[in-house]
């Protein structure tokens, strides 16, 4: 099997999902790219923020319409370490995201290919390309060394 390397969105991504680990965040990492550039990146902030809605794509989602001056994130890229839930799939949805990257399946709490399958609903009035699988591994790791130390 070959690895290819992994994408520079991918790896800013895993370094957002890294300082909000070192914050004490679950490490969900988001970066949101227009026209080849980052215009927004974010991690999980729900605890620091006290806003169960400060997801890593929400808080991105929000930082890339602010710098847009603009709602529709038309064109834009979402680069993420895990897979979305229901709200930030919605979200998504909402704002018109072209290209939805994920690193990380979630099988309990995903809402893309897992739960929910948000953007497969016909209540869904926007569906974006969906790729997933880049950095899983990394995630992943990630993820379950976070949840080791928690115990």
């Amino acid at each position: 099997m070959t690895r290819w390397p992994l994408p520079d969105p991918m790896k800013q991504a895993l370094d957002q999902a890294r300082a909000g680990a070192d914050r004490g965040e679950v490490p969900i990492g988001a970066v949101i790219i227009r026209d080849g550039a980052v215009i927004a990146a974010a991690h999980n902030q729900p605890r620091a923020l006290h806003d169960p809605t400060a997801h890593a794509e929400i808080l991105a989602i929000r930082a890339a319409a602010a710098a847009l001056g603009q709602e529709r994130l038309e064109g834009c890229e979402l680069w993420v370490t895990l897979e979305p839930c229901a709200m930030c799939a919605g979200a998504i949805a909402h704002a018109r995201i072209a290209r939805l990257y994920y690193a990380a399946p979630d099988p309990k709490g995903g809402a893309v290919d897992h739960g929910a399958r948000v953007f497969e609903q016909p209540q869904c009035l926007h569906r974006p390309d969906v790729y997933s699988g880049m950095g899983e591994a990394e995630s992943a790791n990630l993820l379950r060394g976070f949840f080791m130390a928690k115990r």
